[in-house]
């Protein structure tokens, strides 16, 4: 007897993280049945697939391990094999071996590999053999969380290497477990990607007020096990522990050795296919010329179209590129940056500075479309501008009203205005959140299965357990 998955291609997934799980997802979703796809995703880690971007919350205590898991598909087309390492990849034969000394035969490979820490070349952070040196940890796993939380002791110190978003997220983290913490920046300011200075120095004093210890346009100079970090002039800042968050390099590796194109990453077109047409990149192992790297919504955007395409659901679909907009996720902090944070002199911007009141605000615009936006302690303006930047939407007239909150997007003529959006990274609006709450998702967990919303970075966990409060009409109701 002949069986859909009989007749169906396979299609072998290197990468349990973020984007090889949600691939599966994606092809689940479009072919339930497993009639024209078979997919086998191999995982390094022993651990079930899990959302890496909130690592962070629990190293705070606010999640469990089991909080941040991703989930499985329910279908038997989707087979997941954690614990097991790709080591050669033979594109002529199709074929894919492990460490266990198996080999995976496929139709089409896609490479969600990701990527992992870099360590700066300081003096004692790293051994010969490339592993961290005693004290020294990243945060890009669950692994990297365990041990970050064995060496860092209540009112003790902690330096976190890297003022970027994963280092501003880890040293809140930190404060919230009580630890002494010092960020370290060698750029001029902190999230120096993403923000102005003017907009960079209210959120240091923010940190400041918190107990964090903020030093930028400061360089490491080498690092002391058992006392701490010394900086290249001469201070010494104490630390049990030494967080790096200094950047990522793409696991290309396995693409290289197959004699696949890569780069900074796997080189890929708009349809994520890599220089062999049988092999697709996705997530942050892929370098597109549109970007998108080292966010989670592109990666998703990716596993979308290349499920597209591979199952013949929609065979016209592209990624042609990222529009970054970025959420610091720090308990008592809103920040949102989009686009450019420094348009040039033929955007008209505006800008608010409370210092006072840790807030500030600068929109930048051109040819009636936002190009630019910084947003601290202002949530509702950032929602509505992150709508008309996602939309490519005319901006109202009134940029200081929108800057405060007070202006919305405006619909074209006789048409209704799109439904403001809740979960950036799934794309949920909160007209899918008030159907899916009247099917009965009450919880946040049942709407996260119902919408997926809560599932991407967590920068909507407050604005979704609001919606429940007032449609239950009761306090907020946390994941179960």
């Amino acid at each position: 007897m002949v069986t859909d998955t009989d007749t169906a291609r396979h299609v072998v997934v290197i990468g349990n993280g973020m984007t090889g799980a949600r691939f599966a997802e994606e092809v689940a979703r479009r072919d339930p049945r497993g009639e024209r796809l078979r997919v086998s995703v191999v995982g390094e880690e022993t651990e079930p697939a899990y959302n890496r971007v909130l690592l962070p919350g629990v190293l705070a205590g606010r999640y469990a391990p089991e909080d941040i898991r991703l989930p499985v598909p329910e279908t038997g087309a989707v087979s997941v094999r954690t614990g097991a390492a790709a080591v050669r990849l033979d594109t002529g034969r199709r074929r894919v071996r492990l460490d266990d000394g198996t080999a995976l035969d496929y139709d089409e490979l896609v490479l969600a590999t990701g990527a992992r820490a870099a360590f700066p070349p300081i003096p004692g952070l790293s051994a010969p053999d490339g592993a961290p040196e005693a004290g020294v940890t990243a945060l890009r796993d669950l692994a990297d969380c365990r041990r970050l939380a064995a060496l860092a002791r209540p009112g003790g110190p902690v330096v976190v290497l890297g003022g970027g978003v994963l280092g501003l997220e880890a040293a809140r983290a930190l404060t919230e477990r009580g630890m002494r913490v010092s960020v370290v920046e060698s750029a001029p300011w902190i999230m120096r990607r993403q923000i102005d200075q003017a907009a960079a120095q209210i959120l240091a004093r923010h940190y400041t007020r918190l107990g964090v210890a903020v030093h930028s346009w400061r360089v490491a100079a080498r690092w002391i096990p058992g006392t701490g970090l010394e900086l290249d002039d001469g201070r010494l800042l104490a630390g049990d522990a030494l967080v790096v968050t200094a950047g990522v390099r793409a696991n290309t590796e396995l693409a290289q050795a197959a004699g696949i194109e890569v780069d900074r990453g796997v080189l890929v077109d708009d349809t994520l296919t890599t220089s062999d047409p049988r092999v697709h990149a996705i997530g942050d192992c892929a370098q597109h010329p549109g970007g998108g790297g080292g966010l989670v919504q592109p990666g998703w955007e990716q596993a979308a179209v290349l499920a597209d395409r591979l199952t013949g659901t929609r065979l016209e679909a592209r990624y042609t590129g990222a529009r970054p907009v970025t959420r610091l996720k720090a308990e008592g902090i809103e920040l949102t940056a989009m686009g450019d944070p420094e348009a040039d002199d033929t955007a008209e911007t505006v800008t608010v500075a409370d210092p006072h009141g840790g807030r500030y605000a600068k929109l930048s615009v051109r040819a009636e479309r936002v190009v630019g936006a910084v947003l601290l302690g202002l949530p509702e303006s950032a929602s509505a501008i992150a709508q008309l930047y996602d939309g490519d939407t005319p901006v109202p007239g009134d940029r200081l009203a929108l800057l405060m909150g007070r202006a919305q997007p405006e619909a074209p003529a006789g048409q209704p205005g799109p439904a403001p959006l809740v979960c950036r990274c799934n794309a949920v609006s909160r007209d899918d959140m008030e159907a899916a709450w009247l099917d009965g998702a009450r919880t946040r967990d049942a709407m996260a299965r119902a919408t997926r919303a809560t599932t991407g970075c967590g920068g909507c966990i407050r604005d979704v357990d609001t919606l429940l409060s007032g449609w239950n009409g009761r306090e907020p109701i946390a994941a179960t």
